[in-house]
């Protein structure tokens, strides 16, 4: 179970969505703002001890990668309304000039929170779906400047069940991926929803096979809305939460979880993914076929998972 390390009081932490261990610190960034900033961690009181920001105005920045050079990246992939023509990825080097990357996706928009940077240096996005497995994409190649830079549809994660407590959306939140972490030697990735974190072990640095092994669960329970993952040097896993109708986020920990993970096994490869098109939505015969009232059941599921934000997202 999670042992708590601090609790957040600094109002620039309330909203706490990505996290990265990086060169020993933690880091830490909130999804609002005009500007991309990523605040190192004191972790005896939660306290913000250092700012790294770019001068870019983000949409609605979601999770916190490092890559394999040590540049942060700030994953502005939120899209709760799914109309964004492009997301992108805001990378802040070691030293040096803040890049912005944009990426399109090939089936139309899509709503994520989590993102892994591989071996190669390319963003690999996994999204968060209502109702249906969470999408993987990819680049194909790291990108290089603004773009847009096409994703690759790679594969599909579909996370079991799990009976754990908590989170702002009820049971569904237990399979909306809401954020992902590297261990720093790169054999072991987490992806997380609102109740829990799934490992899964990477073997030569392919995250497309690690997602099609089974996962080892470990639960994240009673969060006020769990968004922020990462792993520490020694193997602990870190998970962080937004601050939600008055209940503090905490920064958790986790003791020798990347070992819970076990070491990757050969698998077979995925198949080629098949060929995807935008979801037109529901056919006009289908409110007559459901009725009036399951009708409205899908709407307010759907408006539940949308309102998880409280506040307006621009354009």
């Amino acid at each position: 179970m999670p042992e708590p390390v601090c609790s957040v009081t600094d109002p620039r932490l309330g909203e706490l969505s990505g996290m990265v261990v990086h060169d020993g610190g933690l880091w830490g960034l909130s999804d609002g703002g005009r500007s991309v900033q990523i605040h190192r961690i004191d972790r005896s009181n939660c306290d913000v001890i250092d700012t790294r920001t770019a001068d870019i105005d983000p949409f609605d920045v979601e999770d916190l990668a490092v890559g394999p050079d040590g540049a942060l990246w700030a994953a502005d992939l939120g899209d709760n309304e799914r109309r964004r023509d492009t997301v992108a990825v805001i990378v802040l080097p070691e030293r040096g000039t803040a890049q912005l990357h944009r990426l399109t996706y090939p089936d139309g928009p899509h709503d994520a929170e989590a993102l892994l940077i591989d071996a190669q240096g390319r963003p690999f996005v996994i999204t968060k779906e209502v109702g249906r497995p969470a999408g993987l994409y990819r680049t194909a190649d790291a990108p290089e400047g603004e773009g847009p830079t096409p994703l690759l549809p790679v594969g599909e994660l579909n996370l079991p069940a799990s009976n754990t407590l908590g989170g702002p959306v009820g049971g569904i939140g237990t399979r909306l991926v809401t954020g992902a972490a590297l261990s720093g030697d790169g054999t072991v990735a987490a992806v997380r929803t609102y109740t829990d974190a799934w490992l899964f072990p990477v073997g030569g640095g392919d995250l497309v096979a690690a997602f099609n092994r089974p996962p080892v669960r470990v639960p994240l329970p009673d969060e006020p809305q769990g968004e922020a993952i990462a792993f520490d040097v020694d193997g602990a896993l870190l998970s962080g939460s937004e601050t939600r109708h008055g209940v503090r986020g905490e920064i958790r920990a986790v003791a020798g979880a990347a070992a819970l993970a076990g070491e990757a096994a050969p698998v077979a490869p995925l198949p080629p993914a098949p060929e995807v098109v935008p979801d037109p939505g529901p056919p006009p015969w289908l409110p007559a076929a459901l009725g009036g009232a399951a009708v409205v059941g899908v709407l307010v599921l759907v408006t539940a998972v949308a309102s998880v934000r409280t506040r307006t997202r621009r354009g």
